[in-house]
């Protein structure tokens, strides 16, 4: 049950507020979401996540130095609009560019698709790409009608630590790419989430059971299981996830690890699942770079969690590991950007003349 809002009309706002106050070093509230809370270089390419709310830390939660430069947050689960997302990629365009990173989703398809063709009929090089990382949602040979769910925050961290380095647009594009085909997720459900001001949960898990292939939307599993003991689980989604290998991937042992709880599923449960994890990743012959277990890509009040597995190369490992500073994800110590005028654009930049009504 989500408990504490005031207006669930106004859920969406409320937490921006909120979370723009709470992180003031890292972010500023501008009208459709957030950006960082320093301008950046003159000529970098602008990295956007974005979607609906609901998923904290996902998708605002990564904007920071080294991971990506905005936020475009659409209301619960909801798409944001083509407004939106191109009043925040105005307020973080910096001279290379936007890239804006989303879940393939159609609503998000259509107003980041819409958003960005409007940027460039202003002349501000823009691209969209969707990630498909659920195994369940599509089968092998259709990838490309596959969801993009918690295998987003691996494609979203690459992409946008390439930006960091000084990599063009197209170039962080390619990465986005390279990623996604080297990414696959599989989730399971233990019951499911409620909306604010709702009195029921979008769907239910029967007692003993879990929902296996959920989507982070509310959606439930496409098939239901016996819910066994925390290795059965494990076993559950290494395999689903070896079974969906890669196909360019052989002879490749090093991988990124999420293991991501939804919401309601907590730390001490995920790492009693992670032990197992690590072992049959291992029993594999797999290595684990840097794994991340814990909340990253949520669904509200959601009992359940999901296993990423993303095959990686030199460059994606580099990419993975590289320092990025945001209100939740840390790792090392990233760069600041330039801070001589002649480097750093305004922190303010002029408004671009409004489209007319007939464009």
């Amino acid at each position: 049950m989500t408990r504490l809002f005031n207006d669930p009309a106004r859920f969406t706002d409320d937490m921006i507020t909120g979370f723009a106050a709470a992180h003031q070093e890292h972010v500023r509230a501008v009208p459709g979401g957030v950006v960082r809370a320093r301008p950046t270089r003159t000529g970098k390419v602008a990295v956007l996540t974005g979607g609906g709310s609901g998923h904290y830390p996902a998708f605002c939660g990564v904007v920071g130095p080294g991971f990506a430069d905005g936020s475009v947050i659409g209301d619960v689960f909801t798409s944001p609009s083509a407004a939106r997302a191109r009043s925040v990629a105005e307020a973080a365009e910096a001279g290379g560019g936007i890239l804006f990173l989303f879940g393939n989703y159609a609503g998000d398809v259509m107003n980041f698709g819409l958003a960005a063709r409007q940027l460039m009929d202003d002349g501000i090089p823009a691209r969209c790409f969707a990630v498909t990382d659920d195994i369940a949602s599509a089968p092998a040979d259709q990838t490309a009608r596959r969801r993009g769910i918690a295998g987003g925050l691996v494609v979203f961290k690459t992409a946008s630590a390439a930006a960091e380095e000084g990599a063009g647009l197209d170039e962080v594009v390619r990465v986005a790419e390279h990623t996604n085909a080297r990414t696959r997720t599989l989730g399971v459900a233990f019951d499911g989430c409620t909306l604010p001001g709702s009195d029921a949960p979008l769907f239910t898990v029967p007692e003993g059971r879990l929902g296996l292939g959920l989507g982070i939307h509310g959606e439930p599993g496409v098939s239901e299981d016996t819910l066994g003991s925390a290795e059965d689980l494990a076993r559950v989604l290494v395999a689903g996830l070896l079974a969906d290998r890669p196909a360019d991937t052989d002879g490749e042992g090093r991988v990124a690890v999420v293991l991501n709880g939804l919401g309601a599923t907590k730390y001490e449960e995920l790492y009693v699942l992670w032990g197992a994890v690590a072992r049959l990743l291992d029993e594999a012959g797999l290595t684990p770079v840097r794994p991340e277990v814990g909340e990253l890509v949520t669904s509200l009040d959601m009992a359940g969690c999901s296993l990423t597995l993303s095959w990686l190369d030199d460059e994606l490992e580099r990419l993975w590991l590289a320092p990025a500073d945001t209100p939740a994800f840390r790792r090392g110590t990233p760069r600041e950007s330039p801070v001589d005028d002649a480097a750093v654009r305004p922190a303010a930049a002029p408004r671009r003349p409004e489209r007319s009504a007939a464009t």
